[in-house]
């Protein structure tokens, strides 16, 4: 099985900084994407930003330009530095990845427990 544990909530005031990060680890034989998704109260989860392969990332418009995510292959950690942080940001964030696991045949995608993030003064 996969397991991913997340770190680096927290509570931050306007225009601070976090870094979450995300690691995963069991019975993983390859990993494609890697990535970040937030859930705030009363709303849908969204995709935050993802990775695939070394250098290929995808961004929600809404944090283009102050997030960025980051993939350690020797560690299959995920990092998503966040600054210049909102109100709005605040929110639930996961990790998720995309993975064929030791013996699999079909990539399937796992979830973290999730991280709180809040962005209030």
């Amino acid at each position: 099985q996969v397991q991913l544990v997340e770190s680096g909530g927290g509570l931050v005031q306007p225009g601070g900084s976090l870094r979450l990060s995300c690691a995963a680890s069991g019975s993983i034989f390859s990993l494609n994407a890697m990535g970040w998704y937030r859930q705030a109260p009363g709303k849908e989860r969204e995709l935050v930003a993802a990775i695939r392969g070394g250098t290929s990332t995808n961004y929600a418009d809404s944090v283009k330009g102050r997030f960025t995510i980051s993939r350690d292959y020797a560690k299959n950690t995920v990092y998503l530095q966040m600054n210049s942080l909102k109100p709005e940001d605040t929110a639930v964030y996961y990790c998720n990845i995309d993975a064929l696991l030791v013996g699999g045949y079909t990539y399937n995608h796992y979830w973290g427990q999730g991280t709180q993030v809040t962005v209030s003064s």
